[in-house]
């Protein structure tokens, strides 16, 4: 295993946990931003997978999850800029 290999896989571990901290900071804090932040990091694990294991997954349905891995994240640091 290259060490980028191993490097890739640590990544992809820390977000899954960050998708796990955003769960709970969603369900026990009661934000509503945690489900966006655990939305995209979530689909970043599944892109990241995908392209890791070289799985046979269109181009246009990568393109698509990392477009609304991006829109959550935007909607999640709006609701964290406008939290009162």
């Amino acid at each position: 295993m290259l060490f980028s290999d191993f490097l890739q896989i640590i990544a992809v571990v820390l977000e899954a946990v960050v998708t796990i901290v955003a769960v709970i900071i969603a369900t026990k804090k009661r934000r509503v931003y945690g489900w966006g932040i655990a939305i995209t990091f979530g689909l970043f694990v599944f892109f990241d997978v995908f392209r890791i294991f070289s799985l046979p997954v269109p181009e246009s349905f990568h393109a698509f999850i990392f477009l609304v891995a991006c829109a959550s994240m935007v909607y999640a640091v709006w609701l964290m800029y406008d939290e009162r």
